[in-house]
């Protein structure tokens, strides 16, 4: 790829970047400004992120289109400069994340950009540490990216008041610190072995490392693991999660379902990279203790749904329950279940975004005793417009217009998380019980996981069934809420993707099993960093 599609790589950086700056050079009282410039920026980077998709996906359409494409960071080569690498997976999880980003920040114009200040600049920032961290072919840049997203989302946690929030999200700021110096000393450890941290360079010497070091090479894997995993929301390392993302505004939230998929991006990333089946000695390093722990995950997530009492928790243990359904099939391997896991991946991030959307609106007439204690929600001066009206007079209406969008959605988030057909919850999870009983040697470990995966679906409709007929269909003494358009419109568009992606179902299938098939044979990814040659001569 040359010309200006090469630089289509590094704009999912730079223009959020740039974007954020901008908006430091003016006050709070621009707020429009603001929001043209960060929805402006947030729907560039889908473009984006559509065009490097189709550029990975089309193999042979063109010269320099299809495959790994390679930019070099400061002109210099591999394995001396930084490098970004985007591929099939990489660019699917970037155009994952700028959706959620899109939706996330139109639903934020309702009213929850008001709730403090330089929401936007953090909010562009998030994303461009989560992009980053996607496109990376080096591992220290890795714990760049990480520290930058990190940074962010503790301004965006923090956004808004009370008591619970802000206890939520100093525990949440101390673990993340914690992982960090976890990510450093694994670092530190590969990198007294190896020589490189280069992801590309460190698959070819990995095979190289003799019996004395490797050792303590997988000792510095299994260290960086931890902070990846402790990202993911692995059991024990989970107890955080859910209450933190109760405590978030909902559109962080929503946006806070792609973080635990950058921890499952990583470790998916560096175990075909450096322990796949070509990495000798090293080969399959950890796949037990991911299969374990992602097994014991589920069964965590799917006690904290049943025992939750608000849909903040249930959606929170609803993230773990995926984490740990990626995780242990991870952990099992085989290239059809890791296609069946990455649209597994991809419609549950979108469901749970779509959900911590809806939730806010359907518990706005809830009793008091029933939210979570102590969050404070922010007062706002402006009021905003809303599409259907509190006035509005329903006389002969059997359901109110705002109860049944509302409804509507809050159904189908509910069949979606819990795997009912014919939506993309329900093929995601088929194609992994499929992969697992056609898998050679079905063994007892399959069965388990398997078990879990129903159980989990039923335990979400269980609650989700519950939750609807509380805060949904029995009659109140208050007229229902009003319900803005720029809270329905985000809603709407994720739920339209979630319903694409079973309309579609075939050819995102058929694109996530080259994908797969990609990871396993990483072949082309490390011949594109190799013969990424520097512009005009440069630094080879």
């Amino acid at each position: 790829m040359t010309g200006w599609l090469h630089h289509l790589i590094i704009a999912p950086i730079l223009l959020p970047l740039l974007a954020s700056a901008l908006m430091l050079a003016f006050d709070e009282r621009r707020r429009v400004l603001k929001r043209w410039l960060s929805l402006g920026a947030s729907a560039l980077l889908i473009a984006n992120a559509a065009a490097l998709l189709w550029l990975t996906s089309n193999a042979g359409a063109g010269v320099g289109v299809g495959g790994p494409h390679v930019y070099l960071l400061g002109n210099w080569a591999a394995p001396f400069g930084i490098v970004l690498v985007v591929d099939r997976l990489s660019a699917m999880m970037l155009l994952l994340t700028n959706v959620l980003g899109f939706t996330s920040l139109f639903y934020a114009l309702a009213r929850w950009d008001r709730s403090g200040p330089r929401f936007h600049a953090l909010f562009l920032l998030l994303l461009m540490g989560v992009n980053g961290a996607f496109l990376t072919g080096d591992i220290f840049n890795l714990f760049v990216f990480f520290e930058v997203l990190l940074a962010a989302s503790y301004g965006l946690i923090l956004h808004g008041s009370g008591t619970e929030r802000t206890s939520a999200s100093l525990h949440y700021i101390t673990i993340n610190i914690a992982a960090s110096l976890l990510f450093l000393i694994g670092v530190a450890l590969i990198y007294s072995v190896t020589g490189t941290l280069n992801m590309a360079d460190l698959a070819s010497r990995i095979v190289r490392t003799g019996p004395d070091d490797l050792a303590l090479l997988e000792a510095g894997a299994a260290i960086l693991g931890v902070a990846f995993l402790v990202k993911a929301g692995i059991w024990p390392l989970s107890f955080w999660l859910p209450r933190t993302y109760a405590a978030a505004a909902p559109p962080v939230a929503a946006l806070f379902a792609i973080m635990t998929k950058v921890g499952i991006y990583v470790i998916l990333r560096l175990s075909f990279l450096l322990f796949g089946e070509a990495s000798g000695a090293a080969a399959g390093f950890a796949n037990d203790g991911l299969l374990y722990g992602g097994l014991a995950t589920m069964a965590f997530g799917v006690l904290g749904i049943l025992s939750a009492r608000q849909l903040t928790r249930v959606a929170g243990n609803y993230v773990l329950v995926s984490s740990g359904t990626l995780l242990a099939g991870l952990g099992i391997g085989g290239q059809a279940l890791i296609a069946a896991l990455l649209f597994y991946l991809v419609s549950s991030t979108l469901a749970v975004s779509a959900l911590y959307l809806i939730i806010e609106p359907v518990e706005r007439n809830a009793d008091e005793d029933d939210m979570i204690a102590g969050v404070a929600e922010p007062v706002f001066d402006d009021e905003y417009v809303g599409a259907i009206e509190k006035d509005e007079d329903e006389t002969g209406v059997v359901i109110p217009g705002t109860i049944a969008i509302l409804g509507g959605g809050f159904i189908f988030c509910a069949l979606l998380l819990a795997g009912l057909p014919p939506l993309s919850g329900f093929i995601a999870k088929f194609a992994i019980i499929d992969a697992l009983l056609l898998a050679g040697g079905v063994g007892p470990m399959n069965w388990t996981l398997i078990g879990l995966i129903i159980l989990s679906g039923l335990a979400t409709m269980i609650v989700m069934t519950r939750a609807g007929i509380d805060l949904l269909w029995t009659p109140g003494e208050e007229a229902p809420s009003r319900l803005s358009l720029v809270e329905v419109v985000p809603i709407g568009l994720l739920l339209t993707v979630c319903l694409a992606l079973m309309l579609w179902a075939g050819p995102v299938m058929a694109y996530l099993e080259a994908t797969s098939s990609a990871l396993h044979d990483p072949a082309d990814y490390l011949a594109a960093v190799a013969r990424a040659a520097p512009v005009g001569g440069g630094h080879p």
